[in-house]
């Protein structure tokens, strides 16, 4: 086995016909050998009974796998588990690859010598994007796309987002799989199932381990956006739960606290707050919008200190 894709779903049946069509669709593989693996993610809908008649209907060799733990990250390492290739590509059921796609993502690893490759992903939706998200927002329904150039990412400033992203399986053994305390849990609908950060994470350890990270261009995906995604909540939720997380995982000890939240924090969640009405009133609420987002960044983070559990750990922040 040359390469393999690990397709992680959850309670989406209606999703994966699509998806495995276009994989279906190929080009430029004569003498790759590849799979697809379909991680079920403890659904409770037909998932199961759609994966085998796309079996027995598709050109492609699919492997199905039931990961009871819910929750993206789990479902990925039960997928790095199982995946029989050196190579392993991750794509989300909402995705639909091009034809070159994956012969784009081999050619970064056995061309390039990488350890990660990472492609375009454009954002499909059914009704035009409201106009509060601007460009700088698109990345938030996963839109990625640093050019037409190939070139080593730095894995700070670029790297691949986890509906277009591949893995060399000699990185994974240095670096482990992905932190199954982040990522989205469940359909990612509700406040506490949506949770990032695991690919952020992960790109930063895979850099410090001296990771060469790869951006491939022709590997080209779509990603269609779901009615709920084009919505303020989801926005504000995103960002809320990514303060939320990074308060709950820091084990410093602040010794400086008013009801378990650092002193500092309620300075910059002010700050944050007054730039936000200062643009409300200067530029309008859609402009303004982003620091909204902001603002809920920061309360995030204050919930998340207030009930994360007590740590005193050897090192202790001046803050």
């Amino acid at each position: 086995m040359d390469i393999s894709v690990i397709v992680c779903t959850f309670n989406r049946a209606d999703n994966l016909p699509e998806c495995v069509a276009h994989l279906d669709r190929q080009q430029g593989l004569t003498g790759v050998e590849w799979e697809v693996v379909i991680v079920d993610n403890n659904s409770t809908d037909d998932t199961a009974d759609v994966v085998r008649d796309l079996q027995s209907g598709s050109t492609t060799t699919i492997r199905y796998v039931f990961e009871a733990e819910q929750g993206l990250s789990a479902a990925r390492n039960r997928g790095i588990a199982e995946a029989a290739g050196p190579y392993l590509c991750f794509i989300d059921d909402d995705i639909r690859v091009e034809p070159q796609w994956l012969r784009a993502v081999f050619d970064g690893f056995t061309q390039h010598s990488a350890d990660a490759v990472g492609g375009r992903i454009l954002v499909q939706s059914k009704t035009p994007l409201p106009a509060w998200i601007n460009d700088d927002m698109r990345g938030f329904l996963g839109h990625r796309d640093f050019g037409s150039e190939p070139h080593y990412m730095d894995g700070i400033t670029e790297f691949p987002f986890g509906g277009n992203m591949a893995l060399n399986r000699r990185i994974i053994e240095q670096v482990g799989g992905f932190d199954t305390r982040m990522g989205r849990k469940g359909e990612g609908e509700k406040r506490e199932e949506l949770f990032k950060g695991e690919e952020t994470d992960y790109f930063q350890r895979v850099v410090a381990t001296g990771g060469r990270l790869y951006y491939a261009p022709d590997a080209t995906v779509h990603h269609k956006i779901l009615p709920h995604q084009l919505k303020k909540r989801f926005f504000r939720t995103i960002h809320f739960n990514a303060g939320y997380q990074r308060a709950m995982l820091d084990d410093t000890h602040y010794p400086r606290c008013a009801f378990r939240v650092p002193l500092f924090l309620f300075r910059q969640t002010v700050a944050a707050g007054v730039r936000y009405v200062s643009q409300l009133v200067t530029k309008g609420p859609s402009i303004a919008f982003r620091q909204q987002m902001n603002v809920g960044y920061f309360c995030g983070m204050m919930m998340g200190y207030a009930q994360r559990p007590r740590v005193f750990p050897a090192k202790t922040s001046s803050d």
